[in-house]
Formats: C-alpha cells, structure tokens, sequence
C-alpha cells in the first residue's frame, strides 16, 4: 500500500457559506481548483478547518464528491458523532474516489479507552479497506495514540500508512522515533502549521497539512520546499525556513485555537477571497480587536515576505 498519497503540502478546507449559511459547494470546489493549482499536492475536506461539526453527513459527503468529480486529490476526514457514522462517511469516501483518509479518533463517548479507540480505528479501516489512510493524532480529542495502538491496526490493515501529528514538537518526536521510522511503507504528516520546520527537518515528515496555507499557499509552499532542502543539509535553506517559519509564526499559532476557522476566513477574506466572510452559525464571529489583532499580523508578515524574498 503505497504512502505516496500522504506527501507534500495539503491544505485542509475551509467550507465557505452562501448568504442563507448553507454549504457553497461550487466555491468550495474553485477553491479546491485554485489551490491544487497553486502546487498543493492535494486537500483534505470534513476536518476540523471543515466545519465537520456543523454540517450534516450528506453535505459532507456533497463536499467530498463534488471536489472528487473536479479531479481534486481529497483526503476525507472521518470525525463523526459515533462509529458507525464514522464507518460511513469512511465506506462513501471509498465509494467515490477519495484519495485517502484521515482517520479521526472516536469523541463525545469512551474516548479515553484505548480498547474503545481500537473498534473505532478498526470500524473505520475495515469501511475502505486498501484506501491509504492515516491516524490523526491531537491532543484537542483527548485521547494520544501511541506505538502500540498503532501497530496493532497497521498488522490488521496495512492501508494504514502514516501519522498526521498536530501536537507538539514533542509529539511530532514521539511520532518519528517510535513509529514511522519503524518502517519505510510508513510516512509521517506535519499536522499544526506551527511546527513546520521541525516536523520535516528533525523529524523526517514527508508533508505538511495546513490551515495558513488556505489564505498564504504560496508562501507556505515556499517553507516546504526550503524545509526539504533543509532536511538534505542544506545550511542556506535551513536558515531561511527559520526565518520564513518565525515570520510566520503569530498567523500560524492561530491554528491550535479553538477559533482557527474564525481566524482563517477573515486571512481568506484579506487575500480576496469574499465567499468566506460567513460562518454556519451567524454568532461565530471574531471580536473587533481580534479582527484588528490578524489583520495587523497580516500587514507585517506580508510587508517582510516582500522584502525579504527579495534577498539574494
């Protein structure tokens, strides 16, 4: 099974809104267009940057197969209310032509139970056998996957081929030396924007799904590609991702907060893109001084990346 699916950079979508706040699926598939467009390797839909809580499971999968028939790369998120869901929305992914899944921990109910998150990752897998798929690791499900876990589905189901780590540097480093490097069918996937440098360079990741790659997909492509080189030892590329990634470190801190998609709709709305200004619930909104606060951040990072971009 092969692992490739899981490389370079992926943004994970945003859903955008029409006025009566319902799914803007044909926006959703231009921005799709527009981002593989831009050198994104694929997508990923119904993740957390989804809105997958807000939508029901028949708009999700309406997401999922309208961006498949564009001839879009799309990793499907599995979050649901309960397994059986879940399992589902994994079988339709398959149905359809999904390149992957990112398999999402069991939440609401006994997710702290490793022999519960088992069932779960095993009800999923079994859903869409030979789809590649990867574990999404996060401390914001409460519940850690480790070597173990891991390693008992990857023997039952072989199309598991990887880790998407959103924790910390720590976590990315647990990923790497007890994991993914127990295997070369295994890849790793850097999964919080704010991580970027570490998870490729010191850690051996083969990509990067990001949040701040919606609105900046040109420059987060940019740290990518210096963050390979830099893998490779390359000095000079390792200490421009440093400074790249430091750059943007405020805009990508935004997405390990409870209002990353808030955040990330108005950076859409500020590089021109007006179909993300709604949200599916018309109370979802930043406060002022958050607005003030990004689009600040904004002015800064894009005034340096000219002029440092610029260098020799």
């Amino acid at each position: 099974m092969s692992k490739d699916v899981f490389s370079g950079v992926m943004p994970a979508l945003m859903t955008p809104c029409k006025p009566d706040r319902t799914p803007d699926f044909d926006a959703l598939v231009r921005m799709g267009q527009h981002l593989a467009g831009q050198g994104m390797s694929g997508v990923i839909y119904a993740g957390s940057m989804g809105d997958w809580p807000l939508l029901t499971d028949e708009q999700r999968m309406e997401g999922v197969e309208r961006l498949v028939k564009a001839g879009i790369r799309v990793i499907v998120g599995t979050g649901a209310q309960n397994p059986m869901r879940a399992a589902a929305l994994a079988a339709h992914a398959k149905k359809v032509g999904a390149a992957g899944l990112m398999v999402i921990p069991r939440v609401l109910s006994r997710g702290t139970s490793p022999a519960a998150q088992f069932a779960h990752f095993s009800g999923i897998l079994e859903a869409a056998v030979d789809l590649p798929s990867v574990i999404y690791n996060s401390p914001y499900y409460g519940f850690e996957t480790k070597a173990d876990l891991f390693f008992a589905l990857h023997e039952r189901y072989p199309h598991l081929v990887g880790f998407k780590e959103f924790g910390s540097a720590r976590a990315m480093s647990y990923a790497a030396e007890h994991i993914v490097n127990r295997s070369e069918k295994l890849t790793l996937m850097v999964g919080v924007d704010t991580e970027v440098f570490h998870g490729y360079v010191n850690c051996g990741a083969t990509g990067a799904i990001t949040g701040v790659g919606n609105a900046l997909p040109k420059e987060v492509l940019h740290l990518a590609r210096l963050c390979e080189a830099a893998q490779k030892g390359d000095p000079v590329a390792r200490r421009q991702a440093q400074e790249l990634e430091g750059a943007l470190k405020v805009l990508s801190t935004f997405d390990e907060g409870a209002d990353l998609v808030l955040f990330y709709k108005h950076l859409m709305v500020l590089e021109g893109h007006p179909e993300y200004a709604l949200h599916f619930n018309p109370t979802d909104a930043l406060s002022p001084s958050q607005k003030g606060f990004l689009e600040a951040q904004h002015k800064l990072f894009k005034a340096w990346y000219a002029a440092w971009s610029r260098q020799d």
